[in-house]
């Protein structure tokens, strides 16, 4: 084995979860991400020793999969043309029926902490890298975003007016 193989493995171990996270935001479907995934990885893997001495390889596999989407969505509308939309859409969770709602229901600031934290599970120092403020401010934002989730929704809703 060789050294770029154990870098791309690495690679591939750290950022798998929030690739396949993010092949679900496009397909909508957990099988589709994962084929969208493997294929991208497949396609990394030929190019890895170019890509990985590049700031972002996590930015080359997501345009991959993003033009892959794209071009397995064109193949597939013309073959399943239908009368009838698409199943119901996914929750995450059938327990978390408001969750979205209510998330939404926040500002823009306490929001984007807790999906950052949360949905993409970066950590405090990552967060306050990508919003241009401290981790100490990241702790903060979290710990109200979370404290307005768990008032009564009546108190949520009186501070959206």
């Amino acid at each position: 084995m060789r050294l770029g193989d154990v870098e791309f493995e690495d690679f591939v171990r750290t950022r798998g979860p929030a690739l396949l996270r993010y092949g679900y935001v496009l397909t909508g479907n957990p099988d589709d991400a994962a084929d969208l995934v493997q294929e991208a990885l497949l396609r990394l893997s030929d190019s890895w020793r170019r890509v990985r001495n590049k700031d972002n390889p996590e930015s080359y596999v997501r345009t991959i999969m993003a033009r892959q989407h794209v071009s397995w969505w064109r193949k597939r509308r013309r073959e399943h043309v239908t009368a009838e939309p698409p199943e119901g859409s996914y929750l995450d969770d059938p327990a978390s029926d408001g969750l979205w709602d209510d998330l939404a229901a926040l500002p823009r600031r306490l929001r984007v902490v807790l999906v950052l934290r949360y949905y993409e599970d970066l950590s405090d120092q990552e967060i306050g890298d990508i919003l241009g403020i401290s981790r100490a401010t990241v702790r903060s934002r979290v710990f109200r975003a979370l404290s307005v989730l768990r008032v009564d929704p009546s108190v949520l809703e009186r501070k959206q007016a």
